[in-house]
């Protein structure tokens, strides 16, 4: 998909991706996330994310979520562990009241001391909710085991005691530190000319002060593998296994994002759901997953069943890696791994607004975006020898934490 990219003087980048639709897709991402946080401010990037939507100092909180509402649009937002993201999709003429209303929650919010007292009921209920479904716990629970002692174990949300004590200082010294103008991207998509768009977006972000950002990330290191269990008063187990994998940078990414695909990806079709669910019924639901970070990534394999089969599920599980490693696939095999995952690529890109924010994630990741064609040149270069290196690296037994939630005896 062609695209246009215009610097401004402050660093802030405008992405242009024209299309022709009524519907347009806008968002604003700063490379700023829960692992840019102190170990005591836990929570914060998200509690930042939360209270920019309720007062700026021209507008209160009913002004704010009625701004793109009272005109049909949907107004979003969310915190990753590099990311923060607020995006709408709106009708065309609107692009003007999204890029304004983005630039004030964004740089004019005023944090009040009320709203702040007042969000923090919000978000502890948020945890509390979370802390409740033993299925998406897990997952912030394994995380600290695979990256022991780095922030990005650490849960986005935050805990109880982190968020209690947050405060308007601690909100304002973050923003200062660690949202920088030339990491920050505000795309459009949507039938506009590059020229309106460089308008626009200069009128509203080119008297943003610049900050520009000079320290680097610590990557986490690595860990030795463990394996935990404990006992819930859930009614299912959940279990999980998984490691540190490759970063955004590394040269085996396409291959593991394949073999993620393959093992236990999108689809009824993957290795592990068609052998652990379709032909034994063990599990509901058995998934992989691989999120590839700036500086490391992270190789996850989760599934729930009756705590009765957690054993034979394990077998199950262990048996299909040494398969995997033990008679890697065929070139035969491997092109219909690639056709599969080529296939769902591009029926992603019908999903815009999911379409402009890995764009701009990606120009904030690589200071480029690929189109379509470039991807799947990527998938087809990756080879079988590629495949059984990774396989062989990524699935090795030694090298993989392990957690386990059991229902209480």
């Amino acid at each position: 998909m062609k695209y246009n990219v215009h610097t401004l003087p402050n660093g802030i980048r405008l992405l242009h991706v024209p299309a022709a639709s009524a519907i347009s897709h806008a968002c604003i991402i700063v490379n700023s996330g829960s692992r840019d946080e102190q170990e005591s401010k836990s929570g914060l990037a998200h509690f930042i994310e939360h209270l920019i939507f309720k007062r700026t100092e021209k507008r209160n909180t009913n002004q704010i979520l009625n701004r793109l509402e009272s005109v049909g649009a949907d107004l979003n937002a969310y915190t990753t562990k590099e990311y923060t993201c607020i995006h709408a999709s709106f009708l065309n003429p609107y692009l003007d009241r999204t890029l304004d209303l983005f630039n004030d929650i964004v740089f004019h919010s005023t944090f009040p001391e009320e709203e702040i007292e007042k969000e923090k009921s919000v978000v502890l209920d948020e945890i509390a909710s979370y802390l409740d479904q033993p299925e998406e716990a897990i997952y912030d629970d394994f995380e600290d085991l695979v990256f022991a002692g780095h922030p990005l174990g650490r849960n986005i949300l935050g805990t109880t005691e982190s968020v209690g004590k947050l405060n308007k200082k601690d909100i304002l010294q973050f923003i200062a530190t660690n949202y920088h103008t030339d990491k920050i991207v505000v795309a459009v998509l949507g039938n506009y000319s590059l020229n309106k768009v460089v308008k626009i977006g200069s009128k509203h972000y080119s008297d943003i002060p610049a900050n520009l950002h000079t320290a680097t990330r610590i990557a986490p290191l690595k860990v030795e593998p463990i394996t935990q269990t404990f006992q819930k008063p859930i009614q299912q187990a959940h279990a999980m296994l998984g490691a540190q994998a490759y970063s955004l940078q590394h040269p085996y990414k396409t291959g593991l994002l394949l073999l993620n695909n393959l093992l236990g990806g999108t689809g009824m079709s993957s290795v592990l759901n068609l052998q652990i669910r379709e032909k034994y019924g063990i599990a509901y639901t058995i998934e992989t997953g691989y999120s590839p970070l700036s500086d490391t990534g992270i190789f996850t394999l989760y599934f729930g069943t009756d705590k009765e089969k957690v054993n034979k599920a394990w077998a199950l599980i262990f048996k299909e890696f040494k398969k995997l490693k033990d008679k890697p696939l065929t070139e035969v095999q491997l092109q219909k791994a690639k056709n599969k995952f080529i296939g769902q690529i591009a029926l992603g890109e019908e999903n815009r607004i999911g379409l402009i924010i890995s764009m701009a994630k990606s120009l904030i990741d690589y200071d480029k975006i690929d189109d379509l064609q470039t991807v799947f040149r990527k998938i087809q270069a990756v080879s079988t020898t590629d495949m059984a290196n990774i396989t062989h690296e990524i699935l090795d037994e030694s090298n993989l934490t392990s957690l386990t939630f059991y229902p209480l005896a």
